[in-house]
């Protein structure tokens, strides 16, 4: 027991001495923490206070740079002042100067006014003492003459114009006799210069074209079996194919040299292609008809180039490129108006007139024959109206309306394209009346087709022999389409003069086509 209480005792003992030992520690170490710490805030202050003192340092030296450099921009710009004080003042000394310059030269300019004025009072003063002079010399000869100054001028003037009448007279007289004398020599050497200087073929228009073959085998070819290829060329193009015996050649006959020409090209094309059959060849007429506006273009172009014309307008070069297709009493159309305006134009160079205007007028007289078929008036109304529509100039219009003598000319140019017109139909063989009597004489033969209800092509062939129409399908029946031909028949012989008979074909075709897709 005793044993006991003193282990506990002895525990006891222990623990504490141990929180006392502990407590000890803890305090020596809150001392030694405690040093350290004032120690700690000694040195940060020390630093502190370093810190400070180099900072103002720092600051002193900064603001006494500042100073030195303020002071060095002050005297810069106290020395800039002084410098622009000093041109100031230069500059109000100079115009100082200048201004005492001006009231010297404005005294002198008032002292010259002055004598000036005084100068030209003197020279008034001798004026009207001139005047007075002069005046009492006129009343002295008045009264030595016995005649007024008036009366005198009178006197002078009808004796001279005496004398100038009958020296006017003779040489009025004189002159009327040299130009009596020269004016028919000179207009006929005019005319034989302009003639000279313009040289061209005199041909009268064709009514055949011939197509030349590769070889004899190709007629063949081109007739078709049972003749179908040779009557689908004929109704298409309305032209009339004589193939005879001449070697490599086959002959189109046609009235109309536009519808010729585009027979021709299409046969060529058909030629240089080989494919020949009826669907091929309404194809190849139907490009060739579009591509003839652009080989209509190309003709009118070569006459304005050949000419020398500019600023025409595209629809009126097509229009002129028409008339290579058209002729007049068997000549040409265009080579006649290209005849006319070369000739029209040297006529004017001769008389010192514009050329160039001069060759327009002439190109253009004819103009209105390129529609005179569509349109019904005469070639002169149609052919000013197409130049009123394109804003040709009034002199050309005058020169289309005056060439024939429908209207009276109204300049030189007008008069000299209607004698260049004259010239170039009045030559050995440029025009051919009974050709164009013809020609008139097919036109109406195929109006009278086309007239009927039904009818969708005419054409005049056999050289006016045979008239060929083709009939809509949907609106001639096979009964009708006898009608119709008798119908023409009548109206024919109603209404035409014609040598021999006149054969009319009514051609009614249905075809029904499909494309597999």
């Amino acid at each position: 027991m005793e044993g006991t209480i003193f282990s506990i005792l002895l525990v006891l003992i222990g623990l504490f001495v141990g929180v006392v030992i502990v407590v000890i520690f803890n305090y020596i170490r809150g001392a030694a923490s405690m040093k350290k710490a004032e120690n700690f805030v000694e040195k940060a202050k020390k630093e502190a206070e370093k810190a400070k003192r180099d900072s103002i340092l720092e600051a002193k030296e900064e603001a006494h740079r500042l100073k030195k450099e303020l002071d060095i921009e002050i005297k810069e710009k106290k020395e800039e002042i002084k410098q622009s004080e000093d041109r100031l003042l230069a500059r109000e000394e100079s115009m100082d100067r200048r201004d005492q310059t001006l009231q010297n030269r404005e005294l002198m300019l008032e002292e010259k006014e002055n004598n000036l004025i005084s100068k030209q009072k003197d020279l008034q003063n001798k004026q009207v003492e001139l005047e007075e002079i002069k005046q009492k010399e006129l009343e002295q000869l008045e009264s030595i003459a016995s005649l007024s100054k008036q009366e005198a001028r009178s006197l002078v003037l009808k004796k001279v114009e005496e004398m100038m009448n009958l020296e006017i007279a003779a040489y009025i007289k004189e002159r009327e006799a040299e130009a009596k004398l020269e004016v028919d020599k000179k207009s006929k050497t005019m005319l034989v210069s302009a003639m000279q200087k313009y040289a061209a073929d005199v041909a009268s228009e064709q009514t055949v074209t011939v197509v030349s073959l590769p070889n004899d085998e190709m007629k063949g070819r081109i007739i078709g079996r049972e003749g179908r290829n040779i009557r689908t060329i004929e109704a298409v193009t309305g032209v009339d194919l004589i193939i005879d015996d001449t070697p490599e050649a086959i002959v189109l006959s046609s009235f109309d040299p536009y519808r010729r020409e585009i027979a021709r090209v299409t046969l060529d094309t058909l030629i240089k292609d080989g494919r020949i059959h009826p669907s091929r060849i309404e194809e190849v007429y139907d490009k060739s008809s579009n591509d003839m506006k652009a080989k209509l273009l190309e003709y009118g172009e070569n006459a304005l180039f050949e000419l020398g014309l500019t600023k025409v307008d595209p629809e009126l070069v097509e229009l002129i490129g028409k008339l290579q297709f058209r002729t007049s009493f068997g000549q040409n159309a265009l080579t006649h108006s290209l005849e006319v305006a070369h000739l029209a134009g040297v006529l004017a160079g001769e008389l010192g007139e514009n050329v160039t205007l001069a060759r327009r007028a002439g190109l253009l007289h004819d103009i209105g024959k390129s529609i005179d078929h569509e349109i019904e008036g005469s070639h002169v109304e149609l052919g000013a109206n197409l130049a009123r529509k394109y804003n040709e100039s009034e002199l050309v219009i005058n020169a289309i309306e005056s060439h024939h003598g429908d209207k009276e000319a109204t300049s030189v140019i007008s008069v000299l394209v209607a004698v260049a017109d004259a010239l170039s139909a009045s030559r050995p063989g440029a025009r051919n009346d009974s050709l164009e009597n013809y020609i008139q004489r097919l036109t109406e033969l195929e109006a009278i087709g086309n007239e009927v209800d039904g009818v969708e092509k005419a054409y005049a062939l056999q050289a006016g022999r045979e008239l060929r129409i083709i009939v809509k399908p949907d609106e001639v029946d096979d009964l009708k389409s006898h009608k119709v031909a008798r119908d023409i028949k009548t109206k024919i012989e109603d209404k035409l003069q014609y040598p021999g008979t006149i054969k009319v074909v009514v051609i009614r075709e249905t075809r029904a086509t499909e494309e597999a897709k």
